[in-house]
C-alpha cells in the first residue's frame, strides 16, 4: 500500500518530469557525439593510385579530418593504419558506431634491392608533393640569425651567378669544423597583422655547399645541388638535422587559437584548394603538425538600407586547411578545402 501511494504522489511525479526532461537535453549531445556521415557516402570503396586519405575521409564523412576515430583495426590485415592501392574499404556499424574496415587481397611485397618501404607504397594522407618544397627546401628564421649568417661575396672568377659544380667564396664567422651548409635566399618578412611582431623571414634553399677551405672568415666552397643559379649576398645556413614527417594525423586545433592568413606562396591575390599558405601563428601558441583548423572570410561592413548605419555583417566559414610544418611563430598550411576564393588576412580558427 505505502508503495502503490508513493508512486503517485506529487514529489516523485515532479522528479520523473525532471528527469525525463533531463534525457531530453542529453539526447541530443549524445548525437552529436557520432560521427556524421557525408549524405550520399558509399558503403564500400576500392582504394585507388593517387588517393589521399584525406580524399577518402571526405567521401565518407562530413568532418574528415575526424578519420582516425572512424577507422577500424583489422587484427588480420598487416599494418592496418597503412591503405593502399587495391584496398577495399567497407563501411560497417560495430556497437551502433560506423567504422571503416579494409580487406587486402594479396600482400604488400618488398624487393630487398630496391630501397623502398611499404610506407613508400601506402597511400599518403594529403598531397606530398604539394608540400615537399616547404618540408625541405623552405624554413622560417628569426632576422638576428638571417644578419649574422655568412653570405656569398662573389663566385670564382668574379662570377656574378653560380650552378652545380662550381666554386665560390663566402664571408662570415663559420662554424669550424662543419662543412656542410645550405644556401638559402631571404624572402618574405612575416608581420603579425595585430601585434605589428616581426615572426620571421622566409628563407627558401637554392643550394647545398660544402667547404674546400677556410682561411679567417672567408671559405672557399663547393656547389653540389642547386635549385636556382646562387647569387651574391645569398646566406648560408647549417644544414638542418631534422626527420621529416611525412604522417599526418589530422585533429581540431585547441578552440583557443586563432589568427590569420598572412602570406600564399606564389604571391597570388587569391587562394585555392591545395595553395600553401602561412599562419601568424606557431609552436608557442601550441599549433602541432596535422591541426585542421575553419578559414573564416572576414565580414564586410555594410550600410543598412534602413538606418543608414554602418553594420559589419558575421564572418563566413569559407574552407579548412591543415598544418604541416610549425615554427616558433608561424606556420605552414595546405588549405584542403575553400568552399570561396579565399584571401590573405582571412582569420583561421578551431573547426
Amino acid at each position: 500500500m505505502k508503495k502503490a501511494l508513493l508512486g503517485n504522489t506529487p514529489l516523485l511525479r515532479c522528479f520523473k518530469v525532471l528527469v525525463l526532461s533531463v534525457l531530453l537535453q542529453v539526447s541530443p549531445l549524445q548525437a552529436q557525439d557520432n560521427l556524421a556521415l557525408k549524405d550520399g557516402h558509399p558503403t564500400t570503396y576500392i582504394v585507388k593510385k593517387g588517393d589521399t586519405l584525406w580524399d577518402i575521409s571526405g567521401m565518407f564523412l562530413e568532418s574528415p579530418w575526424k578519420w582516425p576515430e572512424i577507422w577500424h583495426i583489422n587484427p588480420q590485415v598487416a599494418n592496418p593504419h597503412l591503405i593502399y592501392p587495391g584496398d577495399k574499404l567497407s563501411l560497417v556499424y560495430i556497437n551502433g558506431q560506423p567504422r571503416l574496415v579494409v580487406s587486402r587481397n594479396k600482400d604488400i611485397k618488398l624487393t630487398p634491392q630496391v630501397r623502398i618501404s611499404d610506407l613508400d607504397l601506402a597511400i599518403p594522407a594529403i598531397p606530398l608533393d604539394a608540400i615537399a618544397p616547404f618540408l625541405t627546401e623552405s624554413r622560417v628564421v628569426d632576422g638576428g640569425s638571417l644578419n649574422a649568417a655568412p653570405y656569398v661575396l662573389a663566385g670564382k672568377s668574379g662570377h656574378i651567378v653560380s650552378g652545380a659544380g662550381d666554386e665560390l667564396f663566402a664571408r662570415g664567422q663559420f662554424v669550424e669544423g662543419q662543412e656542410s651548409y645550405s644556401i638559402v635566399r631571404p624572402g618574405q618578412a612575416y608581420i603579425d597583422p595585430e601585434t605589428e611582431e616581426l615572426l620571421g623571414y622566409q628563407a627558401m634553399s637554392v643550394a647545398t655547399a660544402k667547404v674546400i677551405d677556410l682561411e679567417g672568415e672567408i671559405a672557399n666552397l663547393a656547389l653540389n645541388q642547386t635549385s636556382q643559379e646562387v647569387r651574391r649576398s645569398d646566406r648560408l645556413l647549417i644544414d638542418e638535422e631534422r626527420r621529416i614527417n611525412t604522417n599526418f594525423y589530422p585533429t581540431a586545433s585547441d578552440d583557443d587559437v586563432e589568427g590569420y592568413l598572412i602570406a600564399v606562396e606564389g604571391g597570388v591575390s587569391q587562394i585555392g584548394s591545395m595553395d600553401i599558405v602561412v599562419i601568424n601563428k606557431g609552436a608557442r601558441e601550441g599549433l602541432d603538425i596535422g591541426h585542421v583548423m575553419a578559414i573564416y572570410r572576414v565580414g564586410e561592413n555594410v550600410r543598412d538600407p534602413v538606418t543608414g548605419e554602418i553594420v559589419k555583417v558575421p564572418d563566413s566559414r569559407a574552407g579548412l586547411l591543415m598544418v604541416f610544418r610549425t615554427f616558433e611563430k608561424v606556420s605552414y598550411a595546405i588549405v584542403l578545402k575553400a568552399s570561396h576564393a579565399l584571401s590573405v588576412m582571412d582569420k583561421v580558427k578551431a573547426p
